[in-house]
C-alpha cells in the first residue's frame, strides 16, 4: 500500500465518522481489515489495546498505530494527519455555523437523535473486538474483570491494563509448563 492510499483510507474514514475516537475504531477494522487486508484481526486488536492504554485519543492512537505498522514513521504520520485533517475542516465550518443556530430547537434535537445511535456503534465496536479477543474461559474472566475493576471500583484503566498484561504472563508460563509436562 502506498502513503496515498492509506492517507486517503484515514481521510475517508475521518471524514464520516461521528461520535468520537471509539466510533472510529469499527471504521478502521472494517476498512484496514476486512476491506483491504493491510492487517489481520489479531495485529489490529493488539493495535487497539496499545493505542487504548496509550495517552491521547483512541483514534489518533490507532490510526499512528496502524500506519506505522503498514508503512513505518512516514505511514504513521500519513494516517494521523488523514484521519485528523478532516475533522479539522469540518470543525472550523461547524464552529462558525453552531455559533449562529446553537439555541434552534432543530439543531438541539439532531443532538438528542445521534446520541443513541452514537451509543450502538461503539456498542458494535466492543462486539467485534470482543469477539475476536475473547477466545477461552480465561480470555472472559480477564475481560469481565477489567470491566469491573473499571465500571465499579473505578481503578484507573492504566492499572487494569498492566495487571491484564501480568495475567497474561502468568497464564502464558503457566500454559506453557503444561505443555512442556504433557
Amino acid at each position: 500500500m502506498s502513503l496515498g492510499q492509506i492517507f486517503l483510507s484515514f481521510f475517508k474514514i475521518g471524514a464520516f465518522t461521528f461520535g468520537g475516537g471509539w466510533a472510529m475504531v469499527p471504521l478502521i477494522q472494517k476498512e484496514l481489515v476486512d476491506k483491504r487486508g493491510w492487517l489481520d484481526d489479531s495485529e489490529f486488536v493488539d493495535i487497539l489495546a496499545i493505542a487504548q492504554s496509550g495517552p491521547g485519543p483512541v483514534a489518533i492512537n490507532t490510526s499512528v498505530l496502524c500506519g506505522n505498522k503498514m508503512r513505518g514513521l512516514l505511514g504513521a504520520i500519513v494516517a494521523a494527519l488523514g484521519s485528523s485533517l478532516p475533522s479539522f475542516l469540518i470543525i472550523l465550518v461547524i464552529a462558525n455555523f453552531f455559533l449562529k443556530v446553537k439555541e434552534s430547537r432543530a439543531v438541539q434535537a439532531i443532538f438528542k437523535g445521534m446520541r443513541p445511535a452514537i451509543f450502538g456503534l461503539l456498542i458494535s465496536a466492543v462486539w467485534q473486538v470482543g469477539r475476536k479477543s475473547i477466545s477461552d474461559k480465561k480470555d472472559l474472566v480477564l475481560a469481565a474483570s477489567g470491566a469491573a475493576l473499571l465500571l465499579f471500583l473505578d481503578v484507573n484503566p492504566i492499572f487494569v491494563v498492566i495487571l491484564a498484561a501480568v495475567a497474561g504472563i502468568i497464564f502464558g508460563s503457566v500454559q506453557s509448563s503444561k505443555s512442556k509436562k504433557g
